[in-house]
């Protein structure tokens, strides 16, 4: 008898409320999947006209409502059905990430600011695998092919962007060992150092998301020139690039000199004598006046 009491009361309370819900991904979302995010009410005689999506963004720190196309890159598109309101995302990236909720204009809805519970869901993604030698190269991605020197340090770094903290081996083709770490160092390098080695990219939670990259490291003979090694060669590619600025901007500067001085020595004092013409006064250019001598006026 209670129990029929308690339920009669919740029905008189919430009888005329409706529930206001969102649905969305269920699986592990990964960069580039389609995500499709649903509002529901819980009544189908209401109007879903009224409800909109909402995200939180984090820099903002508040909720703002969601437009069609509101990353550019990727446009969402928003649609709606009689009963449900759709956003479809065809390309998800981390920019999309973030609490959604839905909300609705409606004086019916039972919930909190007639807003659904937030619904997040994580982008998962693992980016390029970037090669870099430690030292005068460590600005620039290394080459497929290492020239080092015989004797020389060589210390190459593994790096990658990802949505959670990657794991990194190294391993040397032939080799069974395997370095836990995202930089290989050889020391004193030697002929037995040379050979491809790999560097694998393990993403922590999401087993699809591995990558690898390899690189490979060739030591040169004892007699060989120091411009034959690739660090050697970069350097003399700088030097070339720096040299032919040089020269571009003391061409530049000496034209602009040569230029500025001839436009100088062309300019004379303006001669006023040779600009005088003898005005008459039966001429054109003569005024009228009530002398009568013959002479020119100037």
């Amino acid at each position: 008898m209670k129990v029929l009491l308690v339920a009669a009361v919740v029905a008189l309370i919430y009888g005329s409320s409706a529930t206001l819900l969102i649905k969305g991904p269920t699986q592990t979302v990964l960069e580039g999947d389609r995500v499709t995010l649903e509002c529901q009410l819980s009544d189908s005689e209401l109007n879903i006209s009224q409800v909109h999506f909402e995200k939180f963004y984090r820099y903002m720190q508040g909720w703002h409502p969601v437009l069609e196309g509101f990353w550019c890159r990727n446009s969402a598109t928003i649609s709606r059905t009689p009963d449900r309101l759709l956003l479809d995302i065809p390309y998800v990236s981390s920019n999309y990430e973030g609490p959604y909720r839905c909300v609705s204009d409606a004086e019916n809805v039972t919930a909190p600011d007639n807003s659904s519970l937030p619904l997040t869901f994580k982008v998962h993604y693992l980016g390029y695998v970037s090669l870099t030698r430690e030292g005068y190269t460590s600005y620039f991605d290394a080459p497929k092919e290492l020239k080092v020197q015989l004797g020389e340090d060589v210390v190459v770094k593994c790096s990658t962007r990802s949505s959670e903290k990657p794991t990194y081996l190294w391993n040397k083709d032939g080799d069974d060992w395997i370095l836990p770490s995202s930089t290989l160092t050889l020391r004193k390098i030697t002929a037995t150092d040379a050979g491809l080695y790999t560097c694998m990219v393990q993403h922590p939670t999401v087993e699809s998301l591995s990558k690898n990259r390899t690189i490979t490291i060739t030591v040169l003979s004892k007699d060989s020139r120091w411009y034959e090694s690739s660090n050697g060669r970069l350097i003399l590619m700088t030097a070339a690039a720096a040299v032919s600025l040089l020269v571009f901007i003391l061409s530049m500067s000496v034209f602009m000199c040569r230029r500025a001085r001839r436009a100088n020595t062309c300019k004379g004092p303006i001669d006023d004598r040779s600009q005088k013409k003898p005005i008459y006064k039966a001429s054109v250019e003569s005024l009228p006046s009530t002398c009568a001598d013959k002479q020119p006026l100037v």
